[in-house]
């Protein structure tokens, strides 16, 4: 790969990188990432264009693409085509507070003109997830033709349980979006994939970037806390949300929408995702027996969360699943 860098870039690499667990090159005070963009390419020049409006915005820490000799955004090796990635400013122990640094972060990315295509989910949570439960149900019974291992005789027993709390999302969502209590922090910002530390950490990955409601982040760093054992993670939601609100309130459609992407097992299609692609079983067995433990303190957590924001739903006729209450 540093042949690669070398003749398309005209950059000698001369270390190796580890960031942020990504194998990358360095060249003087400038790191290089190589990523695949085979079958992706209209994904990527997407996101190219979020991560250039954020290094034009004051996020220097942005991993943005580069140009090859040729003027072009892609490069063949080997039968594959790469992007490059090039971040020369890393962060450091941000000064200010999470919550706050997420929600200037929203705020900014708010203003920008274009919505994109490939990479927006904004307002379609609801159908994304009907497909999502439609494509994995076809996928597991394709699976269960070659496979008959532990991992997907316990999946087969839990799927049934997958599919109730989906559809409790879904029919939650799909009422939510009668609700007319909304403002001007419910308009499209940039997002990552899996929010959880993304915007503190060292680089900000262009290719984890989408655009969606702000909820989406803010639902999966508590999501993030809610399935961690630590004392101290609740408390550490508490802190984030109030900092967040204190930049930027949400409204009671932005309570309900979060509240919604709770519901949603994403945890569970995230693994099951991964042991479609894989295949060591075994390890996926004891993850998913692991995180079936788990879920009983995340709905237990999940039950409590409007009080432990202090977030008045009954006042604010905010609907919460009452079965969770048995948690």
């Amino acid at each position: 790969m540093k042949e690669l860098l070398f003749v398309n870039y005209n950059i000698y690499a001369k270390e190796h990188v580890l960031i942020n667990g990504r194998e990358g090159f360095r060249d003087h005070d400038t790191n290089y990432f190589i990523i695949s963009s085979s079958n992706k390419e209209m994904v990527l020049l997407e996101q190219a264009a979020l991560a250039y409006f954020l290094a034009e915005n004051g996020y220097n820490h942005t991993a943005i693409p580069i140009l090859t000799k040729n003027n072009s955004w892609f490069v063949e090796n080997d039968g594959q085509q790469y992007l490059v990635l090039r971040v020369s400013n890393l962060q450091h122990s941000p000064i200010e507070s999470h919550g706050k640094q997420l929600a200037q972060f929203h705020n900014i990315t708010a203003s920008y003109q274009y919505e994109p295509q490939e990479i927006s989910s904004y307002g379609m949570w609801k159908d994304l997830w009907i497909r999502k439960l439609t494509a994995f149900e076809h996928k597991l019974q394709e699976e269960l033709k070659e496979n008959g291992n532990d991992y997907y005789r316990l999946l087969v027993d839990v799927f049934p349980y997958i599919i109730g709390i989906s559809e409790n999302a879904i029919q939650y969502i799909q009422e939510s979006e009668s609700e007319r209590r909304f403002h001007q922090a419910d308009t499209g910002v940039f997002a990552f994939r899996r929010y959880q530390d993304n915007l503190i950490a060292p680089v900000i990955w262009t290719d984890d970037l989408v655009f969606d409601h702000p909820t989406r982040d803010i639902a999966e760093y508590i999501r993030y806390k809610l399935l961690d054992n630590n004392e101290t993670a609740l408390e550490e939601v508490y802190v984030f949300i109030r900092d967040y609100q204190g930049v930027q309130p949400l409204s009671i459609f932005g309570w309900r929408l979060l509240y919604a992407r709770l519901l949603f097992p994403i945890h569970f299609f995230d693994l099951m995702e991964a042991g479609f692609q894989g295949k060591e079983y075994e390890r996926y067995f004891y993850k998913l027996e692991a995180l079936l433990q788990t879920q009983v303190r995340y709905e237990k957590r999940l039950n409590r969360l409007f009080d432990l924001l202090q977030v008045n739903f009954r006042e604010y006729d905010i609907p919460v699943l009452h079965w969770l209450e048995k948690g």
